[in-house]
């Protein structure tokens, strides 16, 4: 291990050393924890491939800093009456890489190739039927103007579209495919086009002169994406502390996704500064509510209550993270006052609850396993918690593919769980509600609850799905099928002479916007 890690540092400061004249002007350095696997956007990829594929690439829609989908190589979107055509009306100046115009042309070709199960596009499966949403026909009729045709409404489809593992459904040129039909480059028109790839090492991309950036500030994926540097290198550095010392020497410029215990130090050196931010994951304890035990909603109620919320996470992030008891991130556009209503924390009233549900001092079980840190310490932090209004719980730690079966099975009382980001609230609701008999790893079985979740994904009208899920929301604090405890955190550390990066809700690194300076 000591020689592996002798060897990435040699490689970082080889690397960092040959680009010393440069980097003093306008080059950017970012960690990367592992090689890209692809530079095909949205093919062959892992979350560390599409942060690079992001600066190249860009979708008629993209994320913005409260999840929303927004404009981007659209200049606006309207939606049909009946929620199932949507027309998008192209900006005006936007170049490929290649200098060649944006045209509708360009979008139908590249939604035909994706959509061509010879691509194998990651995203496939969403817009063929086999998902939320099934697209009947694409036209272009005229240069600047693409209608998308659906089978049924959806409010999803927009969300659908600007999916980072999607690529952001990212337009690209012909010219990007060889005249074989293999993949050759993307010839995007993000604000940094590709230049070389030394796998193992870097990837090297280099400043679009002619990028067209939407005004304004800086938002999400979208809004302002100006390149400010002449290039942009991501270094393969694997380990963590490497990644770290190279920072603190000034080698790199960017490590984008560190630890809570990281953070907390590193805040305190004034070579770095910290860019935090919460994230859309979900991290809490999951509950099986078929239990024999656990199936008493009193139980779990009094669970609830004995869980403060604030001290726990106070405890597991070193400060950092902030309680939520909702199912909607608190970053979403639709975390509203009603979201913030949780439970409160009060021993008394949750050994009240634990009287009143007959409980007797039988053992439950909570899973929890060590890949996931923090996972592991709100684990042991509530069992203190649920221990001390009397609850009998015991912890066992599994590894987490095993945890992870006995989830998917159903076949547990606890257990403390951390939930991937979903971007809109619909699909954060939807990774846990269901039919048990048909999907037994789902923990909320309630067929009114499905019926408001069915109307989420259908209703496109923001005030509307605002009601919905502020339904949702109370009845998941009444009959607490997860103690929700708090959102994912995203945390990266920048080197003094940067200016202007921000840490996202997604982790992906963003370059746009960055320079580099004395």
């Amino acid at each position: 291990m000591m020689r592996q890690t002798t060897k990435t540092a040699l490689a970082v400061a080889l690397l960092c050393g040959g680009l010393g004249q440069v980097a003093e002007a306008s080059t950017l350095k970012i960690q990367l924890r592992a090689d890209i696997r692809s530079i095909n956007p949205g093919v062959n990829r892992d979350a560390n491939t599409d942060g690079v594929v992001v600066q190249m690439v860009e979708g008629l829609v993209a994320y913005g800093e409260d999840a929303l989908p927004k404009p981007l190589l659209a200049e606006k979107v309207e939606i049909s009456p009946d929620g199932k055509s949507y027309t998008f009306t192209l900006r005006q100046g936007v170049k490929f890489h290649n200098g060649a115009a944006l045209t509708a042309a360009d979008v139908l070709w590249s939604w035909n190739r994706y959509m061509d199960p010879k691509t194998d596009w990651r995203c496939l499966s969403e817009f063929d039927g086999r998902g939320q949403v099934k697209v009947e026909k694409i036209s272009a009729p005229n240069d600047k103007t693409v209608v998308f045709e659906l089978d049924k409404p959806s409010a999803l489809f927009l969300s659908a579209l600007a999916r980072t593992d999607c690529a952001m459904t990212g337009i690209l040129h012909k010219d990007s495919i060889k005249a074989d039909g293999s993949f050759d480059k993307p010839i995007g028109t993000g604000p940094f086009k590709f230049a070389e790839w030394k796998r193992g090492e870097y990837i090297k991309l280099e400043r679009f002169a002619d990028y067209a950036s939407l005004p304004g500030k800086i938002d999400g994926l979208t809004g302002a994406k100006k390149p400010l540097v002449d290039e942009v290198r991501f270094l393969v550095i694997p380990d963590n502390a490497t990644a770290k010392a190279a920072l603190l020497k000034g080698d790199i410029d960017v490590v984008p996704d560190i630890a809570n215990t990281d953070i907390a130090e590193l805040k305190k050196n004034d070579k770095v500064k910290t860019s935090v931010v919460t994230s859309m994951g979900l991290v809490g304890l999951i509950i099986q509510t078929r239990d024999p035990l656990l199936q008493n909603v009193k139980l779990r109620q009094a669970m609830a209550a004995a869980i403060d919320a604030k001290e726990l996470v106070a405890t597991i992030t070193d400060g950092i993270g902030t309680p939520n008891n909702s199912i909607v991130p608190a970053l979403s556009a639709y975390y509203g006052p009603v979201q913030k209503q949780g439970w409160k924390y009060d021993p008394a009233a949750a050994k009240k609850l634990l009287a009143e549900a007959g409980y007797k001092g039988e053992k439950i079980v909570m899973l929890a396993n060590k890949r996931y840190p923090e996972s592991f310490d709100a684990a042991v932090v509530a069992q203190q918690m649920l221990q001390a209004i009397g609850l009998n719980v015991e912890i066992e730690v599994l590894e987490w593919a095993t945890q992870l079966d006995r989830y998917s099975k159903g076949n547990y009382q606890i257990q403390a769980f951390p939930y991937s980001g979903r971007m809109d609230p619909a699909l954060s609701y939807e990774s846990m509600t269901g039919p048990k008999d048909k999907q037994p790893r789902k923990l909320w079985d309630n067929p009114e609850v499905q019926a408001l979740l069915d109307k989420s994904m259908v209703v496109n009208d923001k005030a509307e799905r605002q009601k919905i899920f502020d339904e949702l929301h109370k009845r998941f604090i009444a009959e607490v099928p997860m103690v929700m405890l708090y959102n994912g955190i995203v945390g990266g550390a920048i080197g003094a002479k940067t200016k202007g990066y921000v840490s996202t809700l997604s982790s992906l690194p963003r370059a746009w916007q960055v320079s580099v300076g004395e």
